[in-house]
């Protein structure tokens, strides 16, 4: 479920009604309604004059197929870039991270990511100007990867084995450190379906 204040909502409904050639006039309002677009994991982007929303899907990443079969490898790269997307930084460049760190350097497993280490992946998070969290993003990732081999051998499809419902594995999932509220939400709208035979609210 999308959910924007009432403060939101006034913001985001006199952006709509600019022009192409006019500007937002209060910084705080631009700032408001970054802020409520990127904790929703939206892009914003002008279409005829307006401004419209558009949330990062799996489809646009080329996931979806995997997703809907519990592909393990389609799971893994689903949770890394909801983990990305999680985060109070811009969409474009959490969305540039991921492909960076997935389809330019090929680090798209646990063991992988462990391989790679801690400096390296500070280097690709900055190479995609994820700066903003590129150390505490870094960490917590090796350390989601660590947490996956050590208790679930390395596989999400384990972990959903392990776990006697989707409310467990949600759970489960939330006990890994940096995996907050919205990173499960952004997870479970698009994986619930394979893992589970269910769309996850939205």
């Amino acid at each position: 479920m999308l959910i924007i204040s009432s403060a939101d909502a006034f913001v985001l409904e006199n952006m709509r009604s600019y022009d192409a050639g006019q500007q937002m006039q209060e910084p705080w309002a631009c700032r408001l309604l970054s802020t409520c677009l990127v904790s929703n994991n939206i892009h914003t982007h002008r279409k005829g004059g307006q401004v419209t929303e558009k949330r990062i899907t799996a489809q646009q990443l080329g996931l979806k197929a995997g997703l809907d079969e519990a592909n393990e490898a389609a799971l893994f790269k689903w949770l890394l870039a909801s983990f990305l997307f999680g985060k109070p930084i811009q969409q474009s460049v959490a969305e540039r991270a991921y492909r960076v760190i997935v389809e330019q350097y090929r680090q798209d497993t646990p063991a992988k990511l462990l391989r790679c280490g801690k400096r390296e992946l500070v280097h690709m998070l900055g190479q995609a100007r994820y700066v903003r969290y590129d150390l505490s993003t870094a960490e917590r990732l090796l350390k989601l990867s660590r947490k996956l081999i050590d208790d679930y051998e390395g596989t999400l499809t384990t972990l959903c084995q392990r776990s006697p419902s989707e409310e467990d594995f949600v759970r489960r999932l939330s006990e890994f450190e940096g995996i907050g509220p919205k990173t499960v939400e952004i997870f479970m709208r698009e994986a619930a379906l394979g893992l589970y035979g269910s769309a996850s609210a939205d």
